[in-house]
């Protein structure tokens, strides 16, 4: 008998690619020989080649209408048995749809945040887990997969592992902490003073340095934390995606918000510290039981981008945050 060819379809972002991974690693475990294609944009080929658990990564820009029409044909080409939308938006779900994959499955509307979008599937599934990497879980379970979601392992490339063991080495580091401050919009993200602090009390009670790790965009932001931090001295890094990945992996502990950087280093591995306010993190919080979530018990639920610190996030102390840091990573008061 033929093995089915799975089309699967996250388009971005980092954080959310992270999250599929787990439900795609359950497809592959049920369809050891079937060939999987994933569907993303560019940016993020590399990260899902790092999973191995695609047959092929095929990429697409949605915005360039030349892009779109090379992969409907592509599509189209390919016979695949199933589409699995995991990302639920209508960029998204058009993709399979154009391309006339039979089966197209996807959340219903209950899950997806774009109204709509499930006229475009042909199977919506009614999602009851609360995380949504095992939400994405549910979908593979419909596709045939026997588990929900499955285990991986995201490979370091050599090349990427000795740029960190130089960059470590230029700054005198052996243990460290990783600060991850950004989070895509400022209202969930803790303030950069706050960091700050809990980078001196990470070096004077704990004598590990911090490194603080930032996207394009966060320049600013680094250096406030940097600025704040006084003589702890932190250290700016903004690598590329695969020596970021092997920086995490090595690092003692992460801290950070609901934050692509945070989500991938738990994928890696790392132990995490999350400070969470506007978004949950029984949803979005670190896909691992063993990792910290901090939230106010007042915190609501809201995806409104806002350019101020959610109200909730400063109920989190430097002190609460401090002592999270030093359970996670075992050390003694």
């Amino acid at each position: 008998m033929t093995e089915p060819r799975f089309l699967v379809v996250r388009l971005g972002s980092l954080g959310d690619i992270v999250h599929t991974f787990p439900a795609v690693a359950g497809l592959r475990a049920s369809f050891p020989n079937s060939e999987i294609v994933w569907l993303t944009h560019p940016r993020w080929r590399f990260l899902v080649e790092r999973s191995a658990l695609a047959s092929q990564v095929w990429t697409v820009e949605t915005r360039s209408l030349s892009s779109v029409g090379e992969i409907r044909h592509r599509i189209r080409e390919a016979n695949f048995a199933a589409a699995i939308d995991y990302q639920g938006l209508w960029k998204s779900a058009a993709l399979p749809w154009l391309g006339r994959v039979r089966r197209r499955i996807g959340f219903s509307s209950k899950t997806v945040r774009e109204s709509g979008v499930p006229i475009l599937y042909t199977e919506r599934v009614d999602t009851t887990a609360r995380h949504v990497a095992d939400q994405n879980g549910e979908l593979s379970l419909r596709a045939g997969a026997k588990e929900p979601v499955g285990k991986f392992n995201l490979e370091l490339r050599a090349e990427d592992e000795a740029v960190v063991c130089e960059f470590l080495r230029e700054n005198s580091m052996e243990r460290y902490v990783v600060l991850s401050p950004g989070g895509g919009w400022r209202s969930k993200c803790w303030p950069p003073e706050r960091f700050g602090a809990l980078c001196r009390s990470i070096r004077n009670s704990l004598d590990l340095r911090c490194i603080v790790n930032f996207g394009p965009g966060e320049e600013t932001l680094a250096a406030a934390v940097r600025d704040a931090s006084g003589d702890a001295a932190p250290v700016l890094y903004d690598g590329e995606l695969g020596p970021l990945m092997a920086l995490l992996r090595n690092a003692m502990c992460i801290v950070g918000g609901d934050t692509g950087p945070l989500h991938l280093a738990v994928a890696l591995g790392t132990r995490a510290v999350a400070i969470f306010g506007p978004t949950d993190p029984a949803r979005n919080g670190p896909y691992s039981s063993g990792d910290i979530a901090l939230r106010a018990p007042n915190a609501q639920t809201t995806h409104t981008r806002r350019a101020t610190t959610d109200p909730s996030l400063l109920a989190i102390s430097v002190d609460e945050a401090f002592d999270a840091v030093r359970r996670r990573i075992g050390a003694t008061a």
